[in-house]
Formats: structure tokens, sequence, C-alpha cells
């Protein structure tokens, strides 16, 4: 994906996502493919998050046709991640207007003039190098008590 930086980034918490941030899981990545910041990628990781024209929305978005608080996002396990648009702002998924719905990985949002790209983020591994150390540390203890036992044992 192009570019990793996006400036007037910020998020709102819920505890939902708290666990995730706090574990480092990537959930939601939004691509702005036109528009002032297009080329940039913004990992979401935060819930509910809010697209608009509004100081304090998670993605500041500056653009002709674009509301205070145009989109929200938001995330329920049984459902997704869910959308909702203000009635007089402009929403448009896939070439379609809506007002909310779900969105699905590689959805193209439309929001006045700014088109953005939802897709699902890259998730990363933790390194279990500390744990593997352990483990193969105690196996071979394990096996030295073991063969101590048997030698003691035959003696």
């Amino acid at each position: 994906m192009p570019g990793t930086t996006a400036p007037s980034v910020r998020a709102t918490t819920s505890s939902f996502q708290k666990a995730f941030s706090e574990s480092g899981a990537s959930v939601i990545q939004l691509q702005i493919l036109s528009g002032k910041q297009a080329g940039h990628s913004i990992v979401v990781r935060r819930f509910p998050f809010l697209l608009g024209r509004e100081s304090g929305a998670g993605l500041l978005l500056d653009e002709a046709g674009v509301w205070e608080r145009h989109l929200e996002i938001t995330f329920q396990r049984s459902e997704g991640f869910l959308f909702t648009s203000r009635r007089e702002a402009l929403a448009i998924i896939n070439g379609e207007q809506v007002e909310q719905g779900v969105l699905r990985n590689g959805d193209l949002i439309e929001l006045g003039s700014v088109q953005i790209r939802f897709w699902l983020a890259r998730s990363g591994q933790k390194t279990m190098r500390v744990r593997e150390a352990l483990t193969w540390s105690a196996l071979f203890l394990l096996f030295a008590a073991q063969i101590t036992l048997i030698y003691w044992l035959l003696r």
C-alpha cells in the first residue's frame, strides 16, 4: 500500500478497541485515493472512528462536500464493521448512496470529493523468541535431570 503517514489522524476509545490497541493488533486500514491526502493510509485501532471536518474526527478531511461529522465507523462483534452517515451528508459505498450498512474488505467509500478504500489491516505476530528459549531450556533441564536420575539408579 502506498505511504503510511497521515496527518490529522486521531481516534476515540471503546473498551473493545483498548484491548486491540494494547495488544498491538491492527484492525482496519483506510487508504485515501483522492483529495489533499491522496496516497496516505491510516490504520484504525479504536472505535467508533469518525471521518469528517470536525476537529475531533479520527480522520480530518478538509475537502469539498465533506461534512463536520460525515461518517462514523463502529465495530459490532456479531455484525462486523458498521458505518453510519448523516442523513444530509452524501456517502457512497461501491457506487451506491447509503446512510448505514456493513463495510467489507475492499469497499470504496466516497465522501464528497474524497475516495477512500476500506481494508482489513495486516496483522503482525508478536515475537515468541523468549518463550521459545525458555521452553527449550526447560526441556534441556528435564533431559539432564532424567539422565542424572538414570545414572544414579544404575549405580
